[in-house]
């Protein structure tokens, strides 16, 4: 048996080059598979939100705040009507897409095409809440859709920070998904010029980032992308799809419903059914919830 498939999800971090380089590698099949049955994504979909679903993972594993959250939304003019994925400071993420049955035709190269599906107009933003009032917000023009360069011009543009990263999924035949994940190189202040340098060749030259996930694991995705640099594994840390909908947060959401239309639901004597964005959980209330709701707004 192949023990890749009974793997857990995870992201592994190590620092190379006496500290000047951090890179972090991310494998994520039974996250975004979860994300494929609960959204039912098309192939082309599965793939753009998976890509998303990483990112925020990695950055948000990088958050040093306990409770902290952090959400990137993707908004292009392409079909698939944008991408929200939310990652806590464990890195475990949830998301979803605008328009999951999306299907385009494979590019010439024969993959998938995200950067049309996410569409070149728009903006990939990401938001930080870590306690304070106000969350912090950046925000960079989409470059391709394709998610990674628009990651990385993000990381360079609004952080700051030198930065290289491959994101990747790999839809299956049956469109289960056979692989995701991929990695984020980031170099730290005073970095040598040969340093760059070798890290680019070492990226340009590596092998499918896909084909690595599926066939190889994250140790050749390490030995491929810090080829002929020392590096050593400083923390790995399990993540999944995890969702904190409940009820408490759907009668929340009910009690924001306008208290006329509230008053007209009430009226219809029929059940409401509320659906988290994020997760295929339900949450039904009677009429008689949505009284003792009234009730207790009105109280407050």
């Amino acid at each position: 048996m192949d023990t890749r498939e009974m793997a857990h999800d995870e992201i592994i971090r190590a620092t190379g080059a006496d500290g000047m380089i951090k890179i972090a590698v991310i494998t994520a099949k039974n996250t975004v598979q979860r994300a494929r049955e609960i959204h039912h994504t098309s192939p082309v979909a599965s793939a753009a939100l998976g890509r998303t679903l990483c990112a925020a993972s990695l950055l948000g594993n990088a958050m040093k705040e306990e409770n902290g959250t952090l959400t990137i939304r993707v908004a292009g003019d392409g079909p698939i009507k944008g991408i929200v994925a939310v990652s806590d400071s464990g890195g475990n993420v949830r998301g979803y897409v605008g328009q999951p049955s999306v299907d385009l035709p494979l590019r010439p190269d024969g993959k998938l095409d995200v950067g049309t599906a996410v569409g070149r107009n728009g903006s990939f933003t990401v938001s930080r809440d870590i306690g304070l009032k106000e969350p912090y917000i950046g925000s960079v023009e989409l470059i391709s859709g394709e998610i990674a360069e628009d990651f990385t011009a993000y990381l360079i543009e609004s952080e700051q920070i030198p930065s290289a990263c491959g994101l990747g999924v790999l839809v299956d035949t049956d469109t289960s998904i056979k692989a995701a994940g991929g990695f984020l190189v980031q170099l730290m202040p005073g970095a040598d010029e040969s340093l760059i340098t070798k890290l680019e060749e070492n990226i340009f030259l590596m092998d499918q980032l896909t084909t690595i996930l599926a066939e190889d694991g994250t140790d050749t995705v390490f030995a491929q992308v810090m080829k002929d640099i020392e590096y050593h594994i400083v923390g790995r840390e399990e993540i999944s799809y995890r969702c904190f909908c409940s009820r408490e947060r759907a009668s929340e959401a009910v009690a924001c419903i306008d208290p006329a239309d509230l008053e007209e639901m009430i009226r219809d004597g029929e059940d409401v059914e509320i659906g988290c964005q994020f997760c295929d959980a339900t949450y039904l209330f009677t009429p008689e919830d949505l009284k003792n709701l009234r009730r207790e707004e009105k109280t407050e």
